[in-house]
């Protein structure tokens, strides 16, 4: 029986959704398995169980196997990643082999030709075993083996008489640059970092604000220089300059297993190091689902009175806290909620992280004096209603802002500074007048990510006080929740983040303060002894209690 027809009869699939799913595959040219779990029909493991049934194959999980070293040499890379199949055991002489592919009837000859024993199939799920390869034989590992092929005696690249742009155009070395940022992307990572030493080239991926090593074989530090040449043709910078910073953007479309094609767009930075070019590309997902306030984490009076902020005529709206800590998407969630056809919603961003539909959003441009400063005076002149600048870096970016907020309108932006409080005082380094800061700023929010806790290997544990930080308290159960470590988190006990935020709404004592030229801490003392302000480790603390994340955590990201 097809596989369609075996998924309705157990009661997964409707006839309905095989039709849509096999009009889809005409068009795309995929397996019908695959299809049906990319439209969401059926999951990998229903296919799974149907084609295990099908072959009479059992079914192993390759993420719960302690394969042996040997075992995993007994085939040759090349055949491992041409074929998506692995060995696991050997017994009696017979070599088991996990397949996710048992269709491909050629791969069972060649096999045995490779390995000259009997070889026993098993099935096993595409996207495990894909994980499995990767950690086992590092990623691009076959391109790697192919590449190795035409290296000299000394182990150095053989040059062709063809220029570099021509040799980073080498199949061998765009596939292995589009596996590694294709990895990067299903990992969730956020930036890859290509890091060239004397002996090694590192490639570390960001992944919920931390990096962690790819894993690469170590033969890839031979070709660190094609690597980053083809780079740089796809970013369209100048291969030939290795001496000056480079700055690019590569838009990235990898089709990863199960899933929509997706575009990305990467940021490249480029900087001469000692042992070669560094190279950092940030990814953004032009085709992210922009999230919801109601889905950032905010503590509830926070985002009722965040909500009130953000339906103001006029003022000036901060988010503040370091690079990386989720201030544009406080933003872009805060727009999302205001925007209508009834106002119009004007941003000038570096870079442009998110399309915002209904909102004019323009891409600074320092080359042609496009900054954030000239682009804020420019579009004043397009009657907006609410006004969104990137950042906030100098007196006249600020003194333009404070107009535009006494001129009646809604302005949004951004500012680096460690608590809300520390906002107003950095308005007045800057050089404005205490006097407008105080009339013009109506809220400030401080936030931090901290990585949730894995929700798949996430447990409770009996919490000891006396290693408690000061001012911790526990709940009534004296438990908290922590994460062991498990497949999906990569072992780091931790799965995603949530923010912590502290939100500083003015009054009029407070507006007094700025005017006096009061301390950051006075300011935030006085918002706290009124009730007016929850701090950021006091937030932190109550997603602890949670069962969100750890106490490590929240004081890895915030200062008690």
């Amino acid at each position: 029986m097809a596989i369609g027809d075996e998924l309705i009869s157990r009661g997964v699939l409707s006839s309905e959704q095989l039709s849509a799913a096999v009009a889809e595959q005409s068009n795309s040219g995929e397996r019908l398995e695959r299809v049906l779990v990319r439209l969401g029909f059926a999951t990998r493991r229903d296919v799974l169980a149907v084609i295990a049934d099908q072959f009479h194959m059992p079914v192993v999980d390759p993420g719960a196997l302690d394969v042996e070293p040997e075992i995993l040499a007994a085939l040759p890379p090349k055949i491992i990643f041409k074929h998506r199949c692995v060995p696991i055991s050997r017994e009696n002489g017979v070599l088991t082999i996990a397949t996710s592919d048992p269709y491909d009837l050629a791969a069972a000859d060649e096999l045995r030709l490779a390995t000259g024993c009997p070889i026993d199939m098993v099935l096993a799920d595409e996207e495990e075993l894909a994980k499995f390869i990767r950690a086992n034989y590092g990623v691009g590992g076959d391109t790697l083996d192919a590449m190795a092929a035409g290296l000299d005696k000394a182990g150095h690249v053989e040059l062709k008489p063809h220029d570099e742009a021509e040799q980073a155009q080498e199949a061998s070395v765009i596939k292995l640059v589009n596996d590694l940022l294709a990895e990067a992307i299903s990992e969730r990572a956020t930036d890859v970092h290509v890091e060239p030493y004397e002996h090694e080239l590192i490639v570390r991926y960001r992944i919920d604000g931390v990096l962690q090593k790819a894993n690469v074989p170590p033969s890839i530090n031979r070709f660190g220089a094609a690597i980053i040449s083809r780079l740089k043709i796809m970013a369209n910078l100048n291969i030939a300059e290795k001496r000056r910073p480079q700055d690019g953007r590569i838009t990235f479309k990898p089709r990863l297993p199960g899933q929509a094609p997706q575009e990305f767009d990467l940021r490249v930075s480029i900087i001469p190091m000692l042992f070669g070019e560094g190279v950092v590309l940030r990814i953004l997902s032009k085709t992210a689902v922009l999230l919801s306030l109601n889905d950032l984490g905010m503590p509830d009076n926070v985002l009722k009175s965040w909500d009130g902020l953000i339906a103001r005529p006029h003022g000036i709206l901060l988010v503040t806290g370091p690079t990386g800590s989720g201030k544009s998407t406080t933003l872009y969630a805060s727009l999302n909620r205001i925007v209508s056809d009834a106002i119009k919603i004007i941003t000038v961003e570096d870079p442009v992280e998110y399309h915002v539909a209904g909102v004019n959003q323009i891409q600074v441009n320092n080359k042609v004096g496009l900054d954030f400063a000239a682009g804020l005076r420019s579009i004043l002149r397009h009657d907006p209603d609410v006004v969104l600048i990137g950042e906030i870096r100098d007196k006249e970016t600020a003194d333009t802002a404070i107009q535009a907020s006494l001129t009646g309108h809604l302005v949004f932006s951004t500012l680096h500074t460690n608590d809300a409080a520390g906002a107003t005082t950095r308005l007045l380094d800057m050089g404005v007048e205490p006097f407008l800061v105080s009339s013009s700023v109506e809220g400030i929010m401080a936030q931090r990510l901290v990585r949730r806790i894995c929700k798949e290997c996430g447990a409770t544990y009996k919490a000891d006080p006396a290693d408690l930080p000061h001012g911790f308290v526990l709940p009534e159960s004296g438990e908290l929740r922590r994460g062991p470590g498990c497949r999906a988190c990569r072992n780091t006990g931790y799965r995603g983040r949530v923010g912590v935020y502290e939100l500083l709404r003015m009054n009029d004592d407070l507006r007094h303060m700025i005017t006096e030229r009061d301390s950051a801490p006075d300011i935030a003392h006085k918002a706290k002894a009124a009730g007016d302000l929850t701090t950021l480790i006091e937030d932190g603390y109550t997603k602890v209690r949670e069962g969100l994340t750890t106490i490590e955590e929240v004081l890895s990201a915030v200062s008690a």
